[in-house]
């Protein structure tokens, strides 16, 4: 069903992004990856022959002009800055802020381009979120917010797409737990394990249901296969369990399995 799609994931050259390209490209999808790491984009190229790369930063609006000119099916904004990693009264203010002015900004000007240039009806807009959103972060400045603000805009962006006839879909996914092999993971499980006062292998353990990149990877295909329908909501939580919305997963209800 994906075959010849054209697929765009914004921050796809490491970690969950990278998980979630190679997840389209077996599914035969023609994947663009853009990335602002001229290293990393050129490890990928080596490692996933066939799929295209872009070098452009997610916050500059001629990268989301460009991207969305290329009329694309899908386009995942996995990409994020890396949060920090003290208590908040450690921090200055324009620390506070990166996710802000690196995730949140990039989400915005995707939102905003997408509602107001003529977009292919059909295309799929998908933010990677976090659990933070859900659960909050405290030694991550305003990572959580900024990733709740990214639930927030698909809630937005949809309502406005709905009332301007203009046939898009957004969503946001939020993966349950901290991956230990991704950047973010890598960067702050050391920390909280410190935070808490436990050793980091304890730390990891008691993360119940934590999901892989892979998990996320393959719900992020499962939605661009159509699913979920437009009345089951834009905010979806993944983990080990699979995949809910938030209000079901925080009622603990059954995980839904994939259609």
């Amino acid at each position: 069903m994906l075959t010849n799609k054209k697929i765009v994931v914004i921050g796809g050259s490491r970690g969950t992004g990278l998980a979630i390209a190679k997840a389209f490209q077996n599914e035969a999808a023609d994947v663009l990856v853009v990335a602002r790491g001229p290293q990393s984009l050129a490890d990928l190229t080596r490692d996933l022959p066939g799929v295209r790369t872009l070098l452009a930063d997610m916050t500059d609006t001629a990268t989301i002009e460009a991207v969305l000119h290329d009329a694309p099916d899908v386009v995942i904004l996995a990409g994020g800055a890396a949060p920090p990693t003290q208590s908040v009264m450690e921090i200055d203010w324009d620390t506070f802020c990166t996710n802000w002015n690196t995730d949140v900004k990039a989400s915005y000007l995707l939102t905003r381009h997408a509602l107001t240039t003529p977009v292919k009806p059909g295309t799929l807009i998908l933010f990677i979120s976090s659990g933070a959103a859900i659960g909050g972060s405290p030694i991550s400045g305003g990572y959580a917010g900024s990733k709740r603000m990214q639930m927030f805009l698909a809630n937005y962006a949809q309502l406005a797409s709905n009332r301007l006839g203009l046939g898009l879909r957004f969503l946001t996914l939020a993966p349950w737990r901290l991956m230990k092999d991704t950047g973010t993971g890598n960067s702050v499980v050391p920390k909280y394990a410190t935070f808490m006062g436990v050793s980091e292998a304890d730390f990891v353990a008691g993360m119940t249901q934590a999901q892989t990149k892979e998990d996320v990877a393959d719900a992020v295909v499962s939605f661009a296969n159509q699913w979920p329908a437009p009345e089951e909501g834009n905010v979806f939580i993944v983990s080990s369990d699979g995949i809910a919305t938030e209000s079901a997963m925080l009622k603990g209800a059954p995980f839904w399995v994939k259609r």
